[in-house]
Order: C-alpha cells, then structure tokens, then sequence
C-alpha cells in the first residue's frame, strides 16, 4: 500500500484530462471521464507510472486489464500518456549498430514468409469485416473530402495506375498484391498484362479466384513467391510496391530497391507506397507501442524516415522523380476501418478470438492516431530505372518513361 501511495503522489500519475483510473481497493479521475482504466492488479500501476504503455496494451490483449471509452477518446488519452516520440533524443550509435544486425537477422527468406503469414493469414473474413469491398488493405486516398472508403480506395488505386502512367500491353508487376484490388484494378481498367506475388497462402487463394472470376486468367497470374525470387530476363515496365515496404527490414533497404532495380526495364517506372518514421531518429513508437505491436500485429515490421528511404532508393540505382505524403489520408483510413471494426465487434470475435479483437482495436485506433499527430507518414515515392543508352534522343534526354511534369496526375 506504500508503493501505491509513492505512486500516487509522483508526477508521472498525473492523469491527463478525460482519464479515471481504478485498481483493486482504490481509484482517481472524475465520475464524468470519457476513459475509464481498470486494471487488475496493483503492480499495473508501476507499469503506469513508468510509461510502459506497451506493457499495458499486452495486459488489455490478455483481459488482465479493462478500458471503457470509445477508441478516439482512448486514443487522446493514450497520446498523452505516452508522449511524442518524434520529439525524443537520438539513439546512441552502438543501438543502431544493433539494430541493424537484428535486422539483417530478422529478415531471412523464411522468416519473412513466416512473418507475412502470422498477420495476414488470420482469417480472410475477418478482414472482410472492416475493409471496403475490394479488399484494399493499404491506404486510401480521399480525393474528394465526401467520399467512402470504397470511393477513396478506388481512387487510391487509380492515383498509382496514373503515376506508373499504365498502359495496354505493359508488363506490370504488383509486389506484395494483398487480395489483388491493384492487381485486377490495373489489368481491367489499363489493359496491362499484370504479375502479382504475395507470401500470404489465404491471399494467394483468394485472388487466384477473383482472376477467374474476372475472366482474366492469361491476363493476370498470381504467385505465392518472395521478391527476391523473382526472376524476369526482358524487365518490367511497371512495378508497384504498396503496403510491403515495411516488411523489408532497415537494413535490407538498398538490396531491396537494388532487386527492383534489376526486374525494370530501363527507362521504366517503380511506385513504393509505404508507411515511414515521422522523425528521422524515431525507427518505432516510444513507451513499448513498438514492442507490441511487433508481437501481436507485425512481427519483423520495421520503419525508416522518408530520406533514409530516399537514400536506399538511390542506392539500389533508382532515381527519384516524385514524393507525395498521404499521411491525413492514412489517418482518415485507419479510423475508418477502426469505425467498422468496432460496428461488428461479436462477428469479428466469433471468426477469431478476443485477443485478436483486442490487439486490432488497439491497432487500428491507435495507427490512426499516430498518423493524425505526424508520428508516423505515408509516402508514395515514384521513381524510374534511368536509360543510358542514349537511344531516347536528345531533345529532352529524360532517360525514362516519366515525361517531368504532373499532368497525368490528379489536381
């Protein structure tokens, strides 16, 4: 009972606004809080007092501890709690060396494959539940502030085709392809003869149905194959990475592009939408966030800064020709799937279980968070293999498809 009174009193338990806190024989914060913590045991409240605010989300996954209170108020609570990660010091050089080690470790063939599987095999219908129609699992893009998810999607998929400048007959590889809406969305709407690879078995099944479905079979082929993998002696013309790039590892950047690289032709075109670090020495969320969303929901994700992707890309032998930062759009995304998921909480926990509900309420409101405060970005980086033969002649001299202006993409 000390302990808890010493707790009490430090500034670390000064509750942000909004925050009431119970614990067995005890409780603060007023009657009319929007967030309610109910923890089970006293020790959570030294996790409390100590920042360790991953450690708290584990305990809630396991229902060792209750929160009441919709996601975004928890959320504006959590923020407070955990503080601005961005904000904080550099990591000292003998972390970063580690870091790298760890990554190159972590980040083997079957591991990936491992890995990959862990998160996007848990049950297709479950995804069902709080993605659009298509099954889009990446972020959508609000070109009109009125849209639906499913409309902001469809437009997201249509601001890549526009990027990659697609066109009939091109040779368009989709890494990472997810439930194919890139995929068949590329090959139905700009007649591209289209490659998808995926490590996932479920996603693999599902979009092996869809091309059929479609009536695109000949057209569109899916495999169950990693990016290194892949081998293509003539090059593609177009590549698109959407939502993979976070799985490649720190450390695996440059051989990462260096591979994409090799499977363009030269002169073609590579868009790379992934999620980025919002600081440049912030590679996780503080306060344990990081750690566990490692353990329940990417395992082997890792983040880098938008220039430290910029100089892998470049390493890998690609010159960058655009960036543009989705980052409100994610946010507005990720609350949207969050709304649904919460609007078929007993379907969802009937398809899974009540950790992974948990875990993925925690997720979803959270991510959603982090992107509104500019903790973590969302950049679609485009960029070309450069042509030196010098066959393109010379009154531009652009060594690539990309024709240096923005009129073929949206306002």
């Amino acid at each position: 009972m000390n302990m808890t009174r010493q707790l009490l009193k430090g500034p670390a338990m000064q509750l942000p606004e909004g925050l009431a806190l119970e614990w067995p024989g005890g409780r603060i914060g007023g009657a009319s809080a929007s967030v309610r913590l109910c923890l089970r045991h006293r020790h959570q409240l030294a996790r409390l007092a100590q920042g360790r605010i991953g450690d708290l989300a584990e305990d809630y996954v396991r229902g060792e501890l209750d929160i009441e209170g919709s996601p975004a108020d928890v959320m504006a609570v959590a923020g407070a709690l955990v503080g601005d990660p961005v904000q904080r010091g550099h990591r000292p050089l003998g972390v970063q060396w580690l870091s790298r080690l760890r990554s190159r470790w972590r980040h083997r063939l079957d591991r990936d494959a491992r890995q990959v599987r862990f998160h996007y095999d848990v049950c297709d219908e479950f995804y069902a539940l709080w993605l659009d129609p298509l099954r889009v699992y990446s972020c959508a893009y609000f070109a009109a502030p009125d849209m639906t998810l499913a409309q902001a999607q469809q437009a997201k998929l249509d601001l890549v085709c526009r990027k990659l400048q697609l066109a009939p007959g091109q040779r368009f590889l989709d890494i990472g392809a997810g439930w194919g809406g890139l995929l068949l969305w590329a090959a139905a709407h700009y007649g591209v003869r289209a490659l998808g690879i995926t490590l996932s078995r479920h996603q693999f099944e599902h979009v092996s149905r869809r091309i059929d479905e479609a009536g695109l079979r000949g057209q569109v082929d899916i495999r169950l194959l990693d990016y290194r993998a892949v081998v293509d002696e003539a090059g593609f013309d177009r590549i698109a990475s959407v939502g993979m790039f976070e799985h490649v590892g720190r450390d695996r950047l440059p051989h990462y592009f260096a591979t994409l690289h090799r499977l363009l032709r030269p002169g073609g075109l590579l868009l790379n939408h992934g999620i980025a670090a919002g600081g440049v020495d912030n590679p996780e969320l503080g306060a344990g966030m990081g750690r566990f969303i490692e353990k329940r929901i990417f395992p082997g994700g890792e983040l880098v800064h938008v220039s430290q992707a910029a100089e892998s890309l470049a390493r890998g032998g690609l010159e960058l020709l655009d960036a543009e930062n989705l980052r409100p759009h994610y946010a507005r995304t990720l609350w949207a799937w969050s709304d649904a998921l919460e609007a078929q909480l007993p379907r969802a926990r009937a398809l899974t279980n009540e950790a992974t509900v948990r875990a993925y309420r925690l997720y979803l409101a959270g991510s959603a968070m982090c992107f509104e405060r500019g903790w973590l970005a969302l950049y679609q980086l485009l960029a070309a293999r450069p042509d030196t033969s010098g066959t393109r002649g010379r009154s531009w001299a652009t060594g690539s498809d990309y024709p240096f202006t923005r009129a073929h993409m949206p306002a």
